[in-house]
């Protein structure tokens, strides 16, 4: 116990943030030189699951454990309890909070919410903002204005919120990295978000993106306008099917030159945006490091939004810097396989190429030895990229 007492104050606040806050809060009782140190710890996560302990109410009835129906009542002491908690410990707290992560279930709006967020607007000293939050209700929680004065975030990751935002806010100076995923927003909010983050270098923009249309609203060009050092790009195509038009220039005005790491999620290549959008940026990131490809089943295509096109039309595409590529989800099918080989001859320092296929063509051992054997075949820029045509992957993040 003496060896605990005397551990230096850095170590001691290095242990608590690794432990949930309630197990951190526990430690007071280890001596007297650990009793106040759990309210001075800057990183603060607070995810209802674990909050058992905390937010356990009364055992719902046998009757409302048969029909799966446990009380509003006792659904509404159990997220008091938990509110409560948090509150206590904001409360208490002293010193900077750099760190904050918010992970529950909201099916309507959220008051406690927004006090929360209020609060640590006033402590002006965030840094890492996380905010998770499952069913959202038809279009997430309504973040509060105060949210746009946390000038000192450099992350802030965002799921199952809506964004609206119609007035210009102050810049996000300090931000570079943004995840949204299953957030609803309006393009001219989105475009404003992203303008004023000028040191911006991670963009995830996830599955579930909802944007609202806007009678004069923003391009894709406007969009990639707004990133001029953007290092790490996630894109779902279905998520800025608004932003999209049915004539995509080639490239944009200014490359993305600082763009190391691409992912692009929902891609259909008979999709009328598939290709040109992917296309768009292949030309527009000259540096490129790594490519993703998330595939997205031709059948899910409604017949209106069918393109016609040829990778002809894309033999102009260059890769001078990819070392590595992937693909997820291989149907097989001839688009797909045409453009796989177009990486390869365009790729003169590819290293790895992996082929993950679709759970479906993955069942086809003869397909699978096909493919290979024609990639295995087919004409390569690098002299030394290894080919591996590999099994199904359920798993559609990416790594980097």
């Amino acid at each position: 116990m003496d060896r605990i007492s005397k551990l230096p104050v850095g170590v001691i606040e290095s242990i608590l943030c690794l432990l949930p806050i309630q197990e951190a809060a526990r430690t007071s009782i280890l001596s007297k030189e650990w009793r106040y140190h759990w309210i001075k710890i800057p990183k603060l996560e607070f995810i209802e699951d674990q909050f058992q302990e905390w937010t356990r109410g009364p055992k719902p009835s046998a009757i409302e454990l048969r029909l799966n129906k446990p009380s509003k009542r006792k659904d509404m002491a159990k997220r008091c309890r938990f509110f409560y908690a948090i509150y206590q410990v904001l409360l208490m707290h002293e010193g900077p909070i750099h760190e904050f992560t918010l992970s529950m279930e909201v099916d309507t709006s959220c008051v406690e919410i927004d006090h929360i967020i209020l609060h640590l607007s006033k402590k002006n000293t965030l840094k890492i903002l996380k905010l998770d939050f499952e069913d959202g209700g038809d279009e997430g929680h309504r973040l509060p204005i105060s949210l746009f004065s946390l000038h000192q975030l450099t992350s802030l990751y965002l799921h199952g919120c809506a964004l609206y935002q119609q007035r210009s806010f102050n810049e996000f100076g300090c931000l570079t990295t943004l995840y949204l995923r299953s957030v609803w927003t309006h393009k001219k909010t989105l475009h404003r978000l992203l303008s004023s983050c000028p040191l911006l270098k991670r963009l995830t923009l996830g599955h579930g993106m909802t944007i609202l249309y806007d009678v004069e609203g923003s391009t894709i060009v406007d969009l990639f306008e707004c990133l001029p050092v953007i290092e790490y790009l996630y894109v779902t195509v279905f998520g800025l099917e608004d932003f999209l038009s049915k004539r995509l220039p080639k490239k944009l005005p200014t490359s993305l030159v600082h763009l190391k790491y691409l992912c692009v999620d929902t891609l259909c290549f008979t999709h009328i945006y598939g290709l040109p959008f992917l296309a768009l940026l292949i030309r527009s990131s000259p540096n490129l490091e790594k490519l993703k490809l998330l595939m997205w089943e031709e059948t899910f295509v409604n017949g209106d939004d069918v393109g016609s096109f040829t990778l002809d039309d894309y033999s102009d595409i260059m890769l001078e810097h990819l070392k590595e590529f992937e693909i997820q989800d291989f149907t097989d099918s001839e688009n797909e396989l045409e453009f796989v080989r177009l990486i390869l001859a365009k790729s003169p320092v590819l290293k790895k190429m992996t082929i993950s296929p679709h759970y479906f063509f993955d069942k086809d051992e003869e397909s699978v030895s096909r493919v290979s054997e024609i990639l295995f075949c087919s004409s390569c820029a690098s002299p030394v990229v290894e080919i591996i045509v590999g099994r199904y992957k359920s798993d559609r993040s990416c790594p980097w």
